[in-house]
């Protein structure tokens, strides 16, 4: 699957995460104030060099923000990031949205916005590139009799602020447990999605479309 992405922030971990999506197949647009910076992309990228503050909204359409599927704020300046990531995110729409905050008491408050933010150290391109490439649902584990298998489900937007139990109704899957923040927690009957949640869910073979379609959807659309 071929995403655009604007990558902000052409230091160490910026010019990395480029040339990695390059390298995979995506293309790719990096923004930074200093036109030196792009050095560090090296010769073989064919990527969108934009000299510019990254929540300027010229600069950040220069860089086709608005047809890009993935935003990474990954600058120096944690409010850059901040805003640049809302920008990204409430402005234009893009869909998955990483901000780098250094400061971790800022970072709570932003996860709660529904800005995942990358703050750990060792700040790895890897899990980078999970957060920006998620796909929405994929097989994690079967079990033995190879009926029942846990699917890993992205929340998207359409189920932001719906609860939980709505989607198994839609979906005819059983939540296992959540992801939020990081840490994985048992719902309960009053669990609410937010942004950035990730369930695992157990379903059987002949749900999993039906999966696909409720998480693509949202609840309008429910299969009866």
């Amino acid at each position: 699957m071929h995403v655009h992405v604007v990558v902000m922030g052409c230091g160490r971990v910026g010019s990395a995460i480029a040339r990695r999506l390059e390298e995979i197949g995506h293309s790719v647009a990096v923004i930074d104030q200093d036109p030196g910076a792009f050095r560090r992309l090296g010769p073989e990228f064919t990527g969108r060099q934009v000299t510019g503050l990254g929540f300027d909204r010229q600069t950040l359409l220069a860089a086709g923000i608005d047809s890009a599927g993935a935003f990474a704020a990954v600058s120096s300046g944690d409010n850059s990031n901040i805003i640049s990531a809302r920008v990204a995110r409430e402005t234009f729409g893009v869909e998955h949205v990483v901000a780098r905050i250094y400061d971790s008491k800022r970072a709570e408050v932003y996860e709660r916005m529904g800005i995942p933010s990358v703050a750990t150290v060792p700040w790895t391109v890897n899990r980078l590139m999970r957060e920006l490439l998620s796909v929405k649902v994929s097989e994690l584990w079967r079990e033995p009799t190879g009926t029942v298998l846990l699917m890993r489900v992205t929340v998207t937007d359409v189920w932001v602020g719906r609860p939980l139990a709505d989607l198994e109704a839609a979906s005819g899957a059983r939540a296992a447990w959540v992801v939020r923040f990081g840490a994985a927690q048992l719902p309960g009957p009053a669990t609410v999605l937010q942004t950035g949640d990730h369930l695992v869910v157990a379903v059987t073979d002949e749900l999993t479309e039906r999966v696909h379609r409720a998480v693509e959807q949202g609840p309008e659309k429910r299969q009866h």
